[in-house]
């Protein structure tokens, strides 16, 4: 696998790359000085055994140079293991934290938002198990990796001073020996990550599936099935479990004799040395501890061997992803838009230009018969046509200019395409064909996207920078201020999982607040008023024409409703697809159209 090549290990590696070599030298120096304090430390227990057998070379022996030593290297030990904890996993967690907003990021781009409606959980799972796996290639494979090396050759050097062959044998078989351990445990664990990686991810999904659709389950007399789906599951991450549990004993195993051979070795080695006095016995008692402890370090490769299928499978999912989120978007929105949270808030977005192929164009026609195209526009679609959710197109051959300021509604029956219309403009979705051009444009639907909260962060989620006074001008503007104040909490009262607390009402209110906050050009209303009753929807409507005619702001209305055509200047006639009329306020077929809607 090449690293560099690879998008999500090339943005993972290169994120924090000073921070990131900085852990591992500090991961290094911790094995290090955990070594050289065992080693220092049997040396100066047997070196002051022997210098203590006579009155002479007990008052000629320096005891305060080894010991200040020793508590150099016991204090430097805990103060680098702190140090390599503090900056490995900050920096791996900033990394995945940038990985997370990229891959988010992406789907807020066009055509995102209908891949996220057909496999949320999937995506989710992406967002969340995939990138957290990535942490394995960093704190579990390369810091150790980068140890291990130092811990033999600090023991081969340090051997290789002592006798120059020992150290080259010694420092060259924990290289080998350690490396192919690794090697045949990252192997044989490779299938078995694999299988655990995706019986988590069917685990999870069934057991969600149960739960949220029991109720349909058990209807459909599938409740069973979906209970012994749900068990499969389970057993199947059992038993790759177990095979990974397996792996890791043999692994331990495999090590654990190797380290003895390593050790007997040495052992043996020093004893002969010591024995032709080539070797000070406390130097002998020195290479023993080194020996003891080298192996130790390549034994933390173990876990990051035993995930080393999650993190392949993860990398695999990802980096096709990252690759693809982060090239160029040619036809509409691009990363300085300013995001809202959806439906009944804000839907906020960028536009550029989308291009296509060169096909037929049925142009809307004013009452005179001409096409309506306002000399100055802030919208302009050119023979765009578009789907939602990967289907066939729903809009065709779309012509439409819209100048700044002007209120447009869409009218039509219920598929006519009026809501793909808008999220054509809102860059919720990219032109299959022709062009899009619009600013900033915020969506304003049915649906109220409240979260569990305070009062306060849901509405800064329009405007970060906000103060108190703004935010609570935004509530006074939307008739919501009052209702706030009565709260205990006023602003600071939370709501609970998805606005719970607010009337249907209340939390419509509060979503108009959330959308005067946001400084956007354009309004996109989808229906905005339908789960209303009529005398909130007609008093949250005025307030919507008060402050639009206040900011200026453009209004675009897709609606089967008169009193939210009635604010628009152009009623945009749709059929099948497509553009069949456009009738400007003031004539008979604007009238016409006007009165052929339903009443509140």
């Amino acid at each position: 696998m090449n690293l560099i090549s690879d998008p999500a290990l090339r943005q993972l590696l290169l994120a924090e790359p000073k921070r990131l070599l900085g852990g591992a030298a500090l991961a290094a120096l911790t094995t290090l000085a955990g070594m050289a304090l065992l080693g220092l430390s049997g040396w100066f227990i047997t070196a002051t055994a022997i210098a203590g057998a006579s009155a002479a070379t007990a008052l000629m022996f320096d005891v305060f140079a080894p010991s200040a030593g020793i508590r150099l290297l016991a204090l430097g030990r805990t103060g680098s293991r702190y140090a390599e904890r503090l900056v490995t996993h900050d920096a791996t967690f900033g990394a995945l934290a940038r990985l997370r907003v990229q891959l988010f990021r992406g789907w807020s781009l066009p055509d995102a938002s209908s891949r996220l409606l057909r496999s949320p959980a999937r995506l989710l799972f992406r967002l969340t198990a995939d990138i957290d796996a990535l942490e394995s290639l960093y704190l579990r494979l390369l810091v150790p990796a980068a140890t291990a090396v130092c811990a033999a050759l600090l023991a081969g050097v340090t051997l290789g001073v002592m006798q120059w062959q020992l150290g080259v044998a010694v420092g060259l078989w924990l290289l080998l020996c350690g490396s192919a351990i690794t090697a045949l445990l990252m192997s044989s664990a490779l299938r078995p990550g694999l299988a655990r990686a995706r019986a988590v991810e069917a685990l999870r999904a069934r057991a969600i599936d149960l739960v949220a659709g029991q109720t349909e389950l058990a209807m459909a007399g599938r409740l069973g099935a979906q209970c012994h789906a749900l068990q499969s599951a389970d057993r199947a991450l059992a038993r790759a479990d177990l095979a990974l549990m397996r792996c890791d004993t043999r692994a331990g195993a495999a090590f654990g004799i190797a380290g003895s051979i390593t050790l007997a070795a040495v052992l043996l080695a020093a004893a002969a040395l010591t024995d032709l006095r080539a070797m000070p016995v406390p130097l002998a008692a020195l290479a023993i501890l080194l020996a003891l402890a080298a192996m130790e370090p390549f034994a933390g490769l173990r876990r990051g061997a035993l995930e080393a299928g999650r993190l392949w499978l993860a990398i695999k999912r990802l980096g096709p992803k990252l690759a693809q989120d982060s090239a160029p978007q040619p036809a509409v929105r691009g990363d300085d838009a300013d995001p809202d949270t959806g439906s009944g808030t804000c839907t906020c977005t960028n536009a550029g230009t989308g291009t296509g192929t060169d096909i037929g164009v049925v142009p809307a026609a004013d009452a005179a018969g001409g096409p309506v195209k306002p000399a100055a526009t802030v919208i302009a679609l050119d023979r765009a046509s578009a789907a939602q959710g990967g289907a066939a197109p729903r809009i065709h051959h779309i012509d439409l200019h819209i100048a700044p300021g002007e209120r447009v509604a869409l009218v039509g029956p219920s598929g006519a395409g009026k809501s793909t219309l808008l999220a054509l403009i809102a860059g919720e979705i990219a032109p299959l064909a022709g062009s899009v051009a619009s600013p900033s444009a915020c969506l304003f639907t049915q649906r109220t996207e409240l979260f569990q909260d305070t009062v306060r962060d849901n509405l800064r989620l329009a405007s970060p920078a906000a103060d108190d006074a703004g935010l609570w001008l935004a509530l006074q503007m939307a008739g919501l201020d009052a209702q706030v104040r009565a709260f205990s909490q006023g602003l600071d009262t939370m709501l609970g999982e998805g606005g719970l607390g607010l009337s249907g009402g209340q939390a419509r209110r509060l979503a108009l607040a959330r959308l005067l906050l946001h400084r956007s050009r354009i309004w996109l209303l989808d229906e905005a008023t339908e789960a209303l009753d009529a005398a909130t929807a007609r008093d949250v409507l005025q307030r919507l024409d008060a402050q639009a005619r206040a900011g200026g702001q453009t209004l675009v209305i897709a609606t089967h409703l008169r009193r939210e055509a009635a604010l628009a200047d152009r009623l945009v006639g749709m059929r099948n697809g497509r553009i069949a009329f456009d009738a400007r306020r003031g004539t008979p077929q604007f009238e016409t159209a006007l009165a052929a809607l339903r009443q509140d």
